[in-house]
């Protein structure tokens, strides 16, 4: 099990990006949250075995419909998450 988070810049908010990544965690085995922040970034943790949460990434960064609105991204690897069940839009 491995988790990671993400910092995704750019046009991320206003555009359904929040929904969009909660709809492709269900295609994934990975459990987690993503919310918008103040600074009009949006932030990620996903929870999984690593290919599930590479290959959830690598979807959300290259293939999804609101990949055109990331200009950069910053992943880190964080401690696991404690209690995630499922994967949720957070406030």
């Amino acid at each position: 099990m491995i988790a990671k988070r993400v910092i995704y810049k750019g046009r991320v908010q206003g555009v359904g990006f929040r929904y969009t990544v909660k709809d492709l965690a269900r295609s994934f085995d990975v459990c987690g949250w993503v919310k918008n922040l103040p600074d009009g970034n949006v932030e990620l943790q996903a929870m999984g075995e690593a290919a599930e949460v590479e290959a959830f990434l690598r979807e959300i960064a290259e293939e999804s419909n609101v990949a055109h609105h990331i200009k950069s991204l910053m992943t880190e690897s964080i401690p696991p998450l404690v209690g995630a069940v499922g994967f949720k839009i957070a406030r």
